[in-house]
């Protein structure tokens, strides 16, 4: 049986002013953790405006992967380069895609929940992607013109479409009400 890919999540809240030493570290952060074997990618969710919390997302094919990642001497020295740009982390760890899908002591909805709630995300944008690119990478042969769809669309999708869908489905998804409901609800509201 082969490993499943983990995700480290770190909520991390930017100490007053050192914003732009912030994103410098963690850029050199995800820098570090490109290096290491296993890594499947990083993100990083900014905080809305009237707050100073960031979501920092690295992904590894396996618990072992992201272990010696984690005990690297070079990431101790990155996190200490750190000290005094941010307040203690938060960390979440989750195998597959479930933390997108749960709350914190939330039960994981079923597997048919998340699946549309992947493809309310991929759908538009591999569509928009298709249109203002299909015709620049059309004759490619195969496999280079789905690389460079997947290696375009995943982090966008990682970082950014697959937690917005998560976030707006989130009481659907957790059996609060249905999509008829919220179907209903939309249309009353847009009639308001």
């Amino acid at each position: 049986m082969s490993a499943s890919p983990v995700t480290l999540m770190v909520a991390r809240r930017v100490a007053n002013g050192r914003y732009q030493d912030f994103n410098r570290w963690l850029n050199e952060g995800r820098d570090l953790a490109a290096d290491f074997p296993g890594y499947l990618g990083s993100g990083v969710l900014a905080p809305p405006a009237d707050d100073d919390e960031y979501q920092i997302i690295f992904r590894f094919s396996s618990q072992a992967t992201l272990a010696t990642w984690e005990h690297s001497a070079s990431r101790r020295a990155w996190l200490a380069r750190g000290r005094g740009l941010f307040a203690a982390p938060q960390e979440h760890r989750a195998t597959g895609l479930d933390r997108w899908f749960s709350a914190a002591h939330a039960p994981v909805p079923p597997r048919w929940k998340q699946m549309i709630a992947v493809w309310i995300a991929f759908f538009p944008i591999s569509l928009l992607f298709q249109w203002l690119f299909g015709s620049v990478i059309a004759d490619w042969a195969l496999v280079p013109r789905v690389m460079a769809s997947t290696l375009i669309l995943t982090p966008i999708m990682v970082g950014m479409f697959i937690p917005l869908s998560t976030r707006l489905l989130a009481p659907w998804l957790q059996g609060k009400w249905s999509l008829r409901e919220w179907l209903n609800g939309r249309r009353e509201t847009s009639r308001t």
